[in-house]
């Protein structure tokens, strides 16, 4: 065809324009939750993100922040552009790879194929692009600041690049195509280490270009050698190399008295060098290949220095620098990802295993003047030999994890020793990896996009699911996640991936690798544990972009059957790509509700309320990402309320996190640590064990306890089986107070007076262990003395509140401690006055009150409960004090703010029908009341028709004797009665299906 090439560019260009449009109207405004707020705070600024960093991605979205100009509110939105051009790309190079092979599939060149065979090559990229460009998965990443976007435009580009090299005839020119597929390679890892796993299928391409007709096991070679090529550049070229410039610098530091980093420059002269002789001997020596290979090399060298940049802003102290990689021992530990610990792959532990013994692991160093020293060694623990297996699919040893891996497979305890499970065998971890691993938390996401998805909640099945056939609740019909593709986008898959594999196109092993590759190899490798924080199909979105690429061949397929009935092959190929192009129409139609992101603020709207619950200059402990990658966001991107101390206790164990909390920020002070870095370096005080000593066992001074841990005093220490270890000799704590410097500074608030009687705070901690992040808050607490106001988020787990809940005032989001305690108030309480005000007059909730703003499950977990629960708490002690009518005006706030509409009821609007009846709003009780009461009878029937979590089922009861309870408490007996009918009959199903098994 003569225009084919011509016209193959204009169609490629217009999908892209499809896809950009797509996503540019879709775009969320501002940052999400999760990592957007880190990525964007750091792109602004040129910070470092948590390891092992994504420099690359990080410089694309500073230049994209500078469109922004001077209005910083619209950074974010620019450095979510970055991701929507990125996934606008991938569909452009993902057509354009379409048209390739399915030019390999008839077998006919640009300029040999027929108008008939151009349509049906046309409509295979049209319909696969299009379906990839509406997918769950990608389009999710698409729309906001996050790796996966750009990751995928790379693997889209390589591949592309790759299949395109194999048609150039000249040597040379062909070199320079896998040279700039070496550079690309290189370069991905500055965004994302999944880029890699697509090298195998890379190698099978080079390959069967060099290797006529090669038998399958031939094939199988090449794919094993480009799995080496991974483990080399991954374990050797990235880390390897660090690890021996670290011992060549030790050598020469510690030796010879060389300065520090000598090492990195021998190394970088020696690598260079190496490689630049190599290079210039294949070249006088006419070896092409071989200058090619080292060539490779050298640009994937030159891809990875991205890397140099994360070493030279961490020199800058950044206010996030996580891991501070600013020398060469925080550089390697950043790299090698050390912070979250390693899996067992092959061989190892299980969740059954205990230690018997440890041993001295790698020694951990530090700098100390001018040389490299020893402080500790890793501990290598020995686990019983009886409870380790080949690939132990359950070896997590957090808490929890034990009884989830059990219910799983219905394990039951150890006979011999109740305190535990019985072992698993080898066949049960087989089991778990295919059910579990490979089931729930992979086929269940590819099922996802391409057959359906019941609805966004945590953990929801695919849909509609074969053999499942009870009826939706309401609550899942009108779930904006609720998509139903009817199997089609599967069944185009499948018949591409049929057309290919009975044609013998060698192209099919080369998308089949690079498919498994990117999803259950990729699986087996991540070797997940029973559960995790959020769903992860994000990560596994390359299989699906392989998987589209046979949806788009199967175009083909069907132009075939079409021609087989119409014998007309130009009208055959039209029928079939308008036949096919309906299903990602159907997708996009479909999906776009639960993926249009354009008016939610509500990531930002929570950090910033979050923030306005804290008065001036304040310390603010928060947990994990949600509660603080937004809070991050908007001070280092917007500004706001830069004199309040963010303190994340996820990273609060880590030496190089409390060392920069020992340190001034950009706005704010230090924070008060009294603790030496030879406290909190890794492996000392990661765990002081509690062992009561009965000599303070009425309780002991905290500032003078931290003295002796400072000291390591021989007071507070014991021997163990891991030496000798500082211990918490005592449950209960006191700290003096400065009463008169306290009562001259206002924290005590007007009308708070009276409980400001002693001059120690006592309480008791608990008979748990300190773990580090709680030494430093505990230090942190006894050194401020009240000078700063210290606030905890309303979000933390009940350990990180220390046990001091008695001494905390609600404000807002967030518990302010106080120098006094209200005995009995186990979950804090409220200064009415001050939270009104916070509440209803410093707080915003953007779009919240629109049904027609997407709000997903993480929204309607966090800041939503947040703030429902601020709300009930105020207007439940406003009824307490009398004040009805400001109780009615709160609660009225908080139903205009996020009603039902928008926002469903959940298990703390089922507590808000007890304070309406309170205020006079019977008719809207019992209004709340009958729909939740309704909602929850759905639901459950469905749950329990369908085997369905057990959470869910849980929280569903909850709610419904919730009301139950509220309306006895309002004398609504009869009303009462009758919702307890219908909690009764469900409660009892619960019974039989959970209590009786156990």
């Amino acid at each position: 065809m003569k225009n084919f090439l011509r016209i193959n560019t204009w169609l490629g260009w217009g999908m892209f324009a499809v896809a950009f449009f797509t996503y540019a109207f879709t775009v969320e405004p501002t940052a999400s939750f999760w990592d957007c707020g880190e990525f964007i705070a750091c792109s602004y600024k040129l910070q470092v993100p948590h390891p092992p960093g994504a420099p690359i991605f990080l410089i694309l979205g500073r230049l994209f922040s500078l469109l922004a100009g001077s209005d910083h509110s619209q950074v974010a939105y620019w450095v979510n552009m970055v991701s929507v051009l990125a996934s606008a790309g991938t569909i452009l190079f993902m057509f354009w790879t379409l048209t390739l092979l399915g030019r390999k599939v008839i077998g006919k060149t640009a300029a040999t194929v027929s108008a008939s065979e151009a349509i049906g090559i046309f409509g295979a990229g049209l319909v696969g692009a299009l379906l990839y460009t509406f997918s769950d998965s990608f389009w999710f990443s698409a729309v906001e600041t996050e790796v996966y976007a750009l990751s995928s435009f790379l693997i889209a580009l390589v591949f592309w690049a790759m299949l395109r090299w194999e048609l150039i005839e000249e040597e040379a020119a062909a070199n320079r195509w896998l040279i700039l597929v070496a550079y690309l390679t290189g370069i991905s890892i500055g965004i994302h280490l999944v880029n890699l796993v697509i090298l195998p299928a890379l190698t099978l391409v080079y390959y069967h270009r060099k290797k006529q007709n090669p038998s399958f096991l031939q094939s199988i070679g090449a794919v094993l050698v480009g799995v080496l090529l991974v483990g080399l550049i991954n374990g050797g070229m990235l880390s390897g190399l660090g690890a021996l410039a670290f011992a060549t610098d030790r050598l020469l530091v510690n030796s010879f008295g060389f300065p520090f980093h000598s090492g990195v420059v021998v190394w970088l002269l020696l690598v260079f060098g190496a490689l630049g002789y190599g290079v210039y001997f294949a070249q006088q020596r006419k070896r092409p290949v071989l200058s090619t290979a080292l060539l490779s090399v050298l640009f994937i060298l030159i891809g990875y220095g991205s890397y140099t940049s994360i070493v030279i802003r961490s020199n800058f102290h950044t206010p996030i620098n996580e891991n501070n990689p600013s020398d060469l021992i925080n550089y390697l530990h950043y790299l090698n990802r050390d912070q979250y610990g390693s899996r067992s792959l092959l061989y190892g532990p299980q969740f059954t295993a205990r230690v018997t013994d440890f041993k001295r692991g790698k020694p951990q160093y530090k700098t100390e003047g001018t040389r490299y020293q020893i402080y500790d060694y890793e501990p290598a623990y020995i686990w019983e030999k009886d409870q380790q297996s080949f690939l132990p699919r359950m070896g997590s040893q957090l808490p929890g994890h034990a009884d989830l891996y059990a219910a799983s497979l219905g394990l039951v305890k150890d006979p011999t020793d109740p305190s535990r499970y019985q072992k698993p065998t080898f066949f049960q971890n087989l089991q778990y990896m295919f059910s579990r691993q490979m089931g729930f938390m992979y086929m269940r996401y590819f099922l996802w996009n391409f057959v359906g998805r019941e609805s966004d909640q945590l953990w929801a099945d695919w849909y509609p699911r074969l053999g499942k056939s009870v009826a939706l609740p309401e609550s899942i019909r009108t779930n904006k996640g609720h998509d139903n593709f009817y199997y089609l986008p599967l069944m185009l898959g499948l018949m591409g991936f049929f057309t290919q594999f009975t044609k013998g196109d060698k192209d099919w092993l080369v998308i089949a690798v690079a498919f498994l590759m990117t999803g259950l190899a990729l699986v087996f490798f991540l070797n997940a544990p029973p559960v995790e924080p959020r769903e992860r199909d994000y990560i596994y979105a390359g299989s699906f972009y392989f998987f589209a690429l046979w949806a788009g061949l199967g175009v083909l397929t069907l132009q075939n059957l079409v021609q087989k009935i119409t014998k007309h092959q130009v009208l055959a190929g039209s029928l079939a790509g308008a036949l096919a192009l309906g299903v990602p129409v159907l997708m996009g139609a479909k999906s776009w509700d639960n993926h249009d992101r354009s008016h939610r603020y509500t990531a930002v709207d929570f950090a910033r309320n979050l923030l306005s619950s804290c008065a001036p200059n304040a310390i603010l402990f928060t947990g994990g990402d949600n509660d603080t990658f937004p809070l991050w966001y908007v001070q280092e991107v917007e500004g706001f309320r830069k004199d309040v101390r963010v303190c994340c206790l996820s990273l609060l164990g880590t030496e190089w996190y409390i060392q920069q909390m020992k340190e001034p920020a950009d706005g704010s002070e230090p924070l008060p640590i009294s603790l030496a870095m030879d406290n909190f370096r890794t492996g000392i005080n990661d765990q002081i064990i509690f062992s009561e000593n009965p000599n303070v066992k009425e309780g002991i001074d905290l500032t003078e306890y931290l003295k002796l841990v400072r000291e390591n005093n021989p007071a507070i220490q014991a021997e163990t089986s891991l030496g000798t270890i500082n211990v918490l000799p005592s449950r209960v704590f006191s700290l003096k107070l400065d009463r008169d410097t306290i009562q001259k500074s206002g924290v005590v608030a007007k009308g708070m007076e009276p409980l400001f009687t002693e001059d120690r705070m006592t309480w008791d901690f608990g008979t748990n262990d300190i773990i580090k992040d709680r030494l430093i808050q505990l230090d942190i607490i006894a050194q401020n003395q009240f000078k700063r106001p210290v606030y905890f988020a309303s979000t933390l787990s009940s350990a990180n509140y220390l046990g001091l809940k008695e001494f905390m005032q609600i404000e807002g989001y967030a518990y302010r401690l106080m120098p006094f305690k209200v005995a009995g108030a186990t979950d804090g309480f409220v200064n009415t006055e001050l939270m009104y005000d916070k509440m209803m007059h410093k707080m915003a909730w953007r779009g919240m009150n629109n049904p027609d703003v997407y709000h997903d499950d993480t929204i309607r977990g966090i800041p939503v409960v947040s703030a429902r629960l601020a709300f009930y708490r105020l207007s439940t002690q406003l009824i307490q004090e009398g004040k009805l009518d400001t109780a009615k005006a709160a609660l009225h706030r908080c139903l205009e703010v996020m009603p039902d509409q928008a926002i469903p009821y959940d298990q703390i609007s089922a507590s808000f029908i007890g304070p309406l009846i309170s205020v006079g709003e019977k008719q809207k009780a019992l209004e709340m009341a009958q729909t939740m009461m309704k909602r929850c009878d759905e639901n459950l029937n469905y749950y329990f028709s369908s085997n369905g979590d057990a959470e869910d089922i849980r929280v569903n009861l909850f709610q419904m004797n919730r009301i139950v309870q509220q309306l006895r408490e309002a004398k609504l007996e009869t009303l009462a009665q009758n919702y307890e009918t219908t909690f009764e009959r469900q409660y009892q199903k619960f019974e039989r299906r959970f209590v009786e098994a156990e």
